[in-house]
């Protein structure tokens, strides 16, 4: 694992905490589900990241990491919790409960304080509070102090450096979590006002965080959705292009470039790019939904109503051809459906 790819895992996971830190088993059971779906969303970036890219997923994935122990054994345990809530999320009727919230917490706190200094050592699964807490490890012992012996050093040096070790990483995550800089908290400020309808700060916060982390493909995601919803479809489509070809595998810039197609009215691209969203996340409905919508317009009606069915309700359920049926001609709108999906 470089230095690199550790920060870029970082940053990714950064922009699922204002997603974690909402999660409350009193929010509606859609908004929840799809809260978790992204939290994972996030922080399966990031698991990419630390091995370069890479076309795995879910399990596989950790498991890929964990192999070459990049994970420590619990975080890998919390991760797997964590992906389980995120797969039962993805079922149109399931409700998650408090303890696929748990769970997502739980992995998030492991997985972020690890990229942030040392593993830390266990807590109880679904202790967390809070998606910002900070566990402070106990002064090492036993193995560090016979290390320490082999080396000439004294015995003492060991626990001081581990302590001070600590300080460091407890320090940063303060710094990290109070928004002091860098480029996941300008995503952060950017992904809260985009989501409280404030688009002029949020594109400038996106705008930053694309300057500050180069190789990031998420602040463009929401930038081509900021020009989409003005319908600026040029800049949108730049933004879009330059999401995929930065994550290639990342579903949300699959998936945007997709609905950029789709509202630019070349529905056969925009069905190519839902279907590589789809593969990139298998349980994504709103990429299924607008698959749907797009094989409407192709004509292909066969398909798009059962992609449609096995999406479940949503905004595109208006693509649903009607009892009597109607022709369809490929290329032409026959109904005026909203935007096309959030990041």
């Amino acid at each position: 694992m470089t230095d690199g790819s550790q920060r870029a895992a970082l940053d990714a996971v950064h922009a699922a905490r204002p997603i974690v830190a909402r999660l409350n088993p009193a929010r509606d059971k859609e908004d929840l589900a799809a809260d978790i779906i992204d939290a994972w969303a996030a922080v399966e970036t990031g698991l990419r990241s630390l091995v370069g890219g890479s076309s795995l997923t879910g399990q596989m994935l950790i498991r890929e990491l964990r192999q070459r122990h990049f994970l420590t054994l619990e975080q890998a345990n919390a991760l797997a919790e964590f992906h389980a809530a995120r797969e039962r999320a993805g079922r149109v009727d399931y409700v998650p409960t408090e303890g696929d919230i748990n769970a997502t917490r739980d992995a998030f706190i492991k997985l972020e304080t690890g990229l942030m200094g040392e593993p830390l050592p266990g807590r109880p699964s679904g202790a967390a509070t809070a998606p910002t807490e900070i566990i402070v490890p106990p002064t090492p012992v036993g193995a560090d102090h016979l290390v320490a012996s082999r080396s000439g050093r004294p015995a003492w040096l060991v626990p001081v450096l581990g302590l001070a070790g600590v300080v460091v990483v407890v320090a940063l995550a303060w710094w990290a979590i109070a928004g002091r800089g860098g480029s996941s908290a300008t995503y952060s400020q950017g992904v809260v006002a985009f989501q409280e309808g404030r688009r002029e700060a949020a594109e400038a916060a996106f705008r930053k965080a694309s300057t500050d982390a180069p190789n990031d493909p998420m602040p463009h995601v929401y930038l081509s959705r900021i020009e989409r919803e003005k319908g600026n479809l040029t800049n949108a489509n730049a933004e879009a292009v330059k999401a995929v070809q930065l994550g290639p595998n990342n579903s949300a810039a699959l998936r945007e470039l997709a609905s950029v197609l789709f509202a630019s009215q070349q529905f056969d691209p925009a069905r190519a790019f839902y279907i590589r969203a789809i593969r990139a996340d298998s349980t994504d409905r709103t990429a299924m939904g607008y698959l749907g919508c797009s094989l409407v317009r192709l004509g292909r009606l066969d398909e798009a109503t059962r992609w449609i069915a096995r999406a479940g309700t949503g905004a595109w359920s208006q693509c649903v051809p009607t009892a009597g049926g109607y022709q369809v001609q490929p290329g032409v709108p026959q109904q005026q459906l909203p935007v096309a999906p959030r990041p």
